[in-house]
This record gives C-alpha cells, sequence and structure tokens, in this order.
C-alpha cells in the first residue's frame, strides 16, 4: 500500500518525503498547486498528483484509486483561501458547511474525520519530522539579556493562550507590550507588522498550541523566518523546546550570527 503526502508551502514537505522513503514507505504526492513549491522530481518513483487545496473530495478519490491508506499533511497552507474566489467541490463545501467555526483545528478536524471515514489514517507529522524537534538551549553567539528573556517569558504566557482559543502560534513583544497577535494572515505577516509597530527590539515567540494535534500544524520556523525578523529590525526569536520544527538548524544558525539575531529554544 502506498502512503500519502500531501504538501504545502516550503521545504518541509520534501524532508517529509525523504524520510518517508528511508522508513522504507511507498510515497505517493498530493501537491496543492496554490502552495506547492518543492519540486520532488528528484526522488525516484515518486507519483505526483496535483490539485486545488479546495478539491477535497477530488483528493480523496485519488488517494483511494491509488490504494493509498494513510497520508501525513506536511508544509503550510494558506487559510486565507478561504476567503478567495476558488471554488470549493461539493466535499469541500459539505465539510465548511457542516463546521461550527472556521479555526484551523475545527477544519482540520473535519478534513481527517472525512479521510477516516474513507478509510485513510492521517499521520501524525512527527512519524517523518520527528527530527527536527528543537532542544532547549540559546543557538545563537549572541545571548539574550535579562530583559529580553523576561519578554520571551511574557510572550511564552500569551502565545500559549493564544494558542489554547486557536487563533495562532506566534506573538511579537517589546517591553512586555505585545506588539501583534498572529491570526489568519500567519506567522511572517504577523512579526512585520509586530516589528513595525516596536520600532526596533521586537521579541518573537513561537509555540505550540496547549492541545497541539500532532497529525497537522506543528508550529515550524526556517531561515526564512530569521530573515524576516532581521530585515524588519527584529532582536529575538524563542520557539518551544521539543514542540517547534527547526528546519535547517545549521543555516539558521548561521543566518542569526550574520545578521546578531537571538535565537533560542524554550
Amino acid at each position: 500500500m502506498k502512503t500519502g503526502l500531501i504538501a504545502g508551502y516550503g521545504t518541509i514537505p520534501i524532508i517529509a518525503a525523504e524520510n518517508l522513503i528511508k522508513q522504507g514507505y511507498d510515497v505517493f504526492v498530493i501537491a496543492l498547486y496554490e502552495e506547492v513549491t518543492a519540486d520532488f522530481s528528484h526522488l525516484e518513483d515518486v507519483e505526483v498528483k496535483k490539485f486545488s487545496v479546495t478539491q477535497v473530495g477530488k483528493i480523496i478519490k485519488c488517494l483511494k484509486d491509488n490504494n493509498v491508506n494513510k497520508v501525513l499533511f506536511a508544509g503550510k497552507v494558506n487559510k486565507t483561501l478561504l476567503f478567495s474566489d476558488l471554488k470549493l467541490d461539493l466535499t469541500a463545501i459539505k465539510l465548511l458547511a457542516a463546521t461550527v467555526n472556521r479555526k484551523d483545528d475545527t477544519l482540520m478536524n473535519a478534513i481527517c474525520n472525512e479521510m477516516n471515514s474513507n478509510g485513510i489514517e492521517v499521520m501524525k507529522q512527527t512519524e517523518a519530522l520527528g527530527s527536527l524537534f528543537v532542544e532547549k538551549g540559546v543557538y545563537s553567539k549572541k545571548k539574550p539579556s535579562d530583559d529580553q528573556l523576561a519578554d520571551v517569558e511574557f510572550g511564552l504566557q500569551i502565545a500559549r493562550e493564544l494558542g489554547r482559543i486557536d487563533v495562532g502560534q506566534t506573538v511579537v513583544v517589546k517591553d512586555k507590550a505585545v506588539m501583534a497577535l498572529e491570526a489568519i494572515e500567519g506567522t511572517d505577516k504577523a512579526i512585520i507588522r509586530g516589528c513595525e509597530l516596536a520600532k526596533k527590539g521586537a521579541v518573537i515567540v513561537k509555540c505550540a498550541k496547549p492541545a497541539q494535534d500532532e497529525r497537522f500544524d506543528i508550529p515550524t520556523v526556517g531561515v526564512d523566518t530569521l530573515e524576516n525578523l532581521a530585515n524588519n529590525n527584529g532582536k529575538v526569536l524563542a520557539v518551544e523546546a521539543g514542540a517547534t520544527f527547526v528546519v535547517d538548524m545549521e543555516a539558521c544558525i548561521k543566518i542569526a550570527n550574520e545578521k546578531k539575531i537571538i535565537f533560542l529554544a524554550i
């Protein structure tokens, strides 16, 4: 039987595919064409089919037609697509109509339940990407000051509350004041907005939800996150140890040191 990989934005889908192959899985990729940026052409014998993020029924039919009984979600999907002019298929329309709200967990649980009802198990992201979890520590040469650590602790409290109500995972703070909270716009735009309000020296904190579902939406940062922070005069990126994926840690540390960013896991 094949294992499906539903691929969104970024390099994480490639990492997931490579790790699944190493584990002996026969990988079949569903590339969400509004989001996917990864190129799977170097992976031998990996078939790739492209669908819109709104074609839930067609995706499930394709998975079943190709004898896929497990799927893994990997890569970001921009929820603002729900408010674009994309046309939803009948399954997507039915799922949305049955949801009580448009929160991330609500939508993803509806999709996972639909997969399960069609005999397709949704795997935990950690099964393929657990090696990307970061351990506690300061990874940059530059160390946080006491005031910055106080901002990190303050930001962590706010971020956990934000996650508890399933709004976002990222907060931007300065001097124990909230500059920005991540919502539907995503981490990058929240960082830009928060750093602009802070002027300089902003502290960014990203953490998992208190009841994080490991099948989807595990918090992730990478080189792009650090460059975005640096380009907007931010100073600190703090992520939750043991609960955040860091893509290409070596490159992240290099960028943090080059840009004089403080990078730590708490």
